[in-house]
């Protein structure tokens, strides 16, 4: 099968050298090419260019994208996209002037979500998250980490992996599994935390291992839930059934996650919230990819991590949506995007970057995903009419994105 995308207004994150993830003064390097060509075969992107120098093509579809731009789809690197219930009542808690510790302590947050997960179906649990996927490839996305952590007991996780391991199964959408076991403390563990590592270093993990059902493992690393101790030992454990490390630091405070991440070969450390200059310097020579989460900050109203002092240090710095129905109720990256540009002072270039390549690389996929480049898989989108890129994450409160591509094929 070959698909034929002509006259390109222009064709975005193009890669004729393609690279594992951006950094420093690169994330502002965007390759783009005006009037252009795209050619998709069985799966892949096999040629594009100029529209001048297009020969001759035998297409089983051609589609005319004129006064369109061409971009590679988001990759959503941090998601919580399986749960079971909203939690807007807590969203009426926080206007009211309740923190997100507060709300945690008294059973609500994570433990509220567990709660409805226990009592959802697989089928219910997977219909719900499939219906989520759809809705966010229309809006350009074409990749998703998603996390378990609202089971907290062993049967639970399992549900929510086995979800996601259906989802990947049976969705266009290239998804990757993340076991977080330690996301939250059960309430009965209160004061004894350790037992609860015990159970998901002893009877989760094995049991995650044996079914195959995680890429990775992860943990929120954070004042209020696990410590730097915890999160060694879990990760040291994840390590041997050959998980890769991720972890949720410093959301709330400087909690030693990013240094913990650095040192066991995390893939990402992500939220940062709370960064000062020794996290900075811990990630530089790394292979750890700091990831922000917009959406939670803007809607936590947390502190904002600082991007553009790490861009400038020349770190890589990628941007995810982390949806989940707590603290990140929204999965549209060109929201992500937008946010990226107007929050965090990032040029478009930077933020195509951060939600792209660098997105694909904090999920393990950048050598297949992120850019266009030939021999990459055809995961991309066509925008409505529009003046140019910049366009995409300067119009926040619309669609832009007309047709969605994944493996080659139009959704």
């Amino acid at each position: 099968m070959q698909t034929l995308i002509k006259n390109i207004k222009e064709l975005v994150g193009v890669e004729t050298t393609p690279r594992l993830r951006k950094q420093g003064k690169e994330m502002a390097q965007m390759e783009t090419i005006k009037d252009a060509y795209l050619v998709v075969e069985d799966g892949k992107f096999k040629s594009f260019g100029l529209m001048k120098d297009l020969k001759e093509e035998n297409a089983d579809l051609v589609v005319d994208a004129t006064g369109k731009m061409v971009c590679p789809s988001f990759c959503d690197s941090h998601t919580h996209l399986v749960y079971a219930n909203s939690r807007e009542k807590e969203f009426v808690d926080k206007i009211r002037g309740l923190s997100y510790e507060e709300i945690a302590k008294r059973g609500g947050g994570i433990l509220n979500s567990a709660k409805a997960t226990a009592a959802a179906s697989e089928e219910e649990l997977y219909d719900m998250a499939q219906q989520r996927i759809e809705e966010a490839v229309r809006l350009g996305t074409g990749a998703m980490e998603i996390k378990s952590g609202y089971g907290l007991t062993t049967e639970s996780e399992l549900k929510l992996l086995r979800v996601i391991r259906r989802l990947r199964e049976n969705t266009p959408v290239t998804i990757k599994s993340n076991f977080l076991g330690a996301h939250g403390i059960p309430m009965e563990y209160r004061g004894h935390q350790e037992d609860y590592v015990d159970l998901v270093i002893n009877e989760m993990m094995p049991k995650v291992a044996a079914e195959g059902l995680a890429d990775f493992v992860d943990v929120f690393c954070d004042q209020g839930f696990f410590t730097v101790k915890d999160t060694e030992r879990i990760l040291e454990a994840g390590i041997k059934y050959g998980m890769r490390p991720k972890i949720h630091a410093n959301e709330m405070a400087v909690s030693g996650g990013v240094q913990v991440g650095v040192k066991y070969g995390a893939i990402s450390v992500d939220h940062l919230e709370q960064m000062g200059d020794a996290e900075i310097e811990s990630l530089k020579g790394s292979e750890t990819m700091p990831t922000i989460l917009p959406g939670c900050a803007f809607f936590l109203n947390l502190p904002l991590s600082p991007a553009r002092k790490m861009v400038d240090s020349g770190l890589s710095v990628a941007m995810a949506s982390d949806y989940n129905p707590g603290t990140a109720p929204s999965f549209n990256m060109q929201l992500i995007l937008s946010m990226a540009c107007i929050r965090y002072r990032l040029t478009p270039e930077e933020a195509f970057n951060a939600t792209t390549i660098n997105t694909a690389y904090a999920m393990g996929v950048s050598d297949k995903l992120g850019s266009i480049a030939v021999g990459k898989v055809a995961n991309f989108y066509i925008t409505k009419p529009i003046a140019s890129y910049e366009y995409m994450p300067y119009a926040y409160g619309e669609n832009k994105v007309e047709q969605t591509f994944l493996n080659g094929k139009r959704i």
